[in-house]
């Protein structure tokens, strides 16, 4: 094997090749894998055949006679440019497993995507396994940037096994702990769990792995999470516990783990219902175990329908709005990682992580206190801020990710819109001035445009979600249990919140469902005017009768409101919502919602001030002890 290294980065020889662990020299960080953990993923997420043909296995690869493969591909690409910017680290090494005969090179990209090869190998061993061991630098990334592998036969065939990037080891490393916490979701929780314990690597530095189990289908039920806790045995730890949401549920972990003292830790969080790539864990773990000071390390989100759409690179939120999710600039945002890989060549900073898959180390709880008990929705989000407020940032790591239902394919009318309305104005009210006139403006447009597309559901939810706002951090007492029942039970009173089989509507013929296609946007200096008649001609009654199908795309509130009776799409596509004139729930809302937002304008301020007065109780320790019942 000849080697040469470029850019003035010597040889690379002499390179050990010990991996992990306390008093071992290297520290494994990335793992090169070559295909992902099912079936329902593509390869090609993890490396790309530029030219010829390779064979590809989850952890090796075969390329044939002239033949190039590289590994420029999502899960592909070692991130250089956030180990500069957040790590001690200055040099990483790539090593793996060779036989046959190729060159191995290593390739940057920089801010602009342009790439420049930082080392090469030749690799001829006559098919009999060797070592390849290559350094490289990671000081010219600040702004951008990643590493890639790019490997090319001639004459003769490669293949790679269990290739890596290592980096030299801190003296010691973080005990970790992995939460999951689940409600009546046993077969995902148990197949989540699963995956991580099937994976040789994944949990080889996890000391623990807490299932926090909230629901009356427990996940202990099932024969392969029994499985499962047979092999982890002590290292797996079962806890069962009233229903406090996801808040609650990720809570028990840092609570538990807090709990042991001793060493700083890291807690993962992982949501129960994702298609796991156990890889996260590896590389968040090993990126939190290198950072200059402590910070909250996020794994992206990948889409669960649309395996290769990533649904955002960095989020931040708009608190005076409550609007979350909100991109970063030169963030990639619900694209294609194959069309925009080179989007994730600049270097962004987060706002905060969504908890579907996050890191936390326990210093940050030490010092900022446990989250919320917010029940459901804008947990993660202020709890972000609260740490960045406290000197912790947010690194949202591209290549570690999860895949999670798709959010888009989520319906905007349901229960939890209460929490993500009353829980955005909670985070606002603690973490800026928020003023009160300028929301209760915004939220009477978003009260007439439900009324008039018929969505009273909807509107109850809004003015209910103000309404306990209002009320104070005393609703908060209970970790969101009560809040998360009444919400359910009192929509229920609202027809168009239950959703219907297309083809058995009540009171509809299917063939009486045309679909009526929406016009144009209004244009925005004349969308008020509009809205004004459209709640006009509702209180008339002087709309087309219907009934008519809208899709979910078209299901605007200009277009709705033109109909009486209207059977509109629901996001999820797998069922529609009907939605029809109620003049006496229109008034019933109107006036309540009024009155609420009347409030608003004049007691924000008040208001805010308890919410923050109660901030030390409701995020201490006693405070979730409590709420556990220890």
């Amino acid at each position: 094997m000849d080697g040469t290294a470029l850019d003035g980065l010597g040889s690379a020889s002499d390179v050990s090749t010990d991996v992990g662990g306390d008093g071992q020299s290297e520290l494994t960080v990335q793992r090169l894998l070559f295909d992902g953990p099912s079936p329902l993923v593509s390869a090609d997420m993890y490396s790309s055949v530029g030219k010829g043909n390779a064979e590809r296995t989850r952890t090796g690869v075969r390329i044939a006679k002239r033949s190039v493969l590289h590994t420029n591909s999502y899960f592909g690409r070692f991130p250089a440019s956030y180990w500069q910017r957040w790590t001690t680290v200055t040099e990483v090494v790539f090593r793996a497993t060779v036989a046959g005969a190729g060159r191995v090179d290593l390739v940057a990209t920089d801010y602009k995507g342009h790439e420049r090869t930082m080392a090469s190998t030749t690799v001829d061993s006559d098919n009999a396994s060797t070592q390849v061991a290559v350094p490289v630098a990671t000081t010219q990334f600040l702004d951008g940037g990643a590493l890639f592998v790019r490997f090319t036969t001639t004459s003769n065939e490669l293949s790679v096994q269990d290739a890596e990037w290592t980096v030299a080891a801190p003296e010691k490393l973080r005990p970790t702990s992995v939460v999951i916490c689940t409600f009546n979701r046993a077969d995902d929780c148990a197949n989540t769990v699963a995956a991580m314990a099937d994976d040789p690597i994944a949990l080889l530095g996890v000391d623990n792995v807490y299932v926090v189990d909230q629901g009356t289908d427990q996940v202990q039920t099932r024969e392969k999470f029994q499985r499962v806790a047979a092999e982890l045995g002590d290292k797996l730890v079962y806890i069962t516990q009233p229903n406090l949401g996801g808040a609650g549920g990720f809570t028990r972990g840092l609570y538990e783990v807090q709990g042991k003292g001793g060493d700083p830790a890291n807690v993962i969080f992982m949501d129960d219902d994702v298609l796991c790539e156990p890889e996260a864990i590896v590389r968040m773990n090993s990126f939190a175990n290198m950072t200059v000071e402590p910070a909250i390390i996020g794994a992206q989100m990948l889409y669960l329908l649309h395996p290769d759409r990533v649904h955002v690179g960095a989020e931040v939120a708009n608190l005076q709005k409550l609007e979350a999710g909100i991109h970063v600039k030169n963030a990639v945002s619900d694209k294609s990682a194959f069309k925009r890989k080179r989007q994730q060549d600049v270097r962004v900073d987060a706002g905060y992580n969504g908890w579907w898959s996050c890191l936390i180390p326990s210093e940050i709880v030490g010092q900022v206190g446990y989250p919320l008990p917010l029940f459901f929705q804008w947990d993660d989000i202020e709890y972000g801020y609260r740490s960045r407020a406290n000197g912790f940032a947010t690194v949202t790591l591209p290549g570690a990710a999860v895949w999670h239902a798709d959010f888009a394919w989520k319906d905007w009318d349901e229960w939890h819109r209460y929490f993500n309305l009353r829980n955005g104005m909670i985070t606002a009210a603690l973490h800026i001035e928020l003023d009160g006139k300028t929301l209760a403006k915004q939220l009477f447009t978003d009260l007439l445009r439900y009324l008039v597309s018929m969505q009273y559901g909807m509107a109850y939810t809004l003015i209910k979600a103000v309404e306990d706002f209002l009320a104070g951090p005393d609703n908060l007492l209970d970790g969101g249990m009560d809040a998360a029942g009444s919400i359910r039970r009192e929509r229920a009173a609202y027809g168009e919140t239950k959703r219907h089989n297309a083809n058995d509507v009540p009171g509809v013929r299917p063939a009486d469902m045309f679909i009526t296609p929406a016009g144009p946007h209004p244009k925005k200096s004349m969308e008020f005017a509009v809205l004004a008649k459209r709640v006009l001609n509702q209180w008339r009654g002087t709309v087309d009768p219907g009934p008519v199908a809208i899709s979910a795309d078209d299901a605007h509130w200009w277009h709705v409101s033109l109909f009486s009776h209207a059977i509109v799409t629901d996001r999820s596509q797998e069922g529609v919502r009907v939605r029809k004139r109620n003049k006496a729930h229109a008034s019933e809302l109107l006036k309540r919602g009024v009155s609420a937002l009347k409030r608003l304008r004049t007691e924000t301020p008040a208001v805010a001030a308890s919410y923050r007065s109660a901030v030390p109780k409701l995020t201490s320790r006693e405070n979730w002890a409590r709420l556990y019942g220890q």
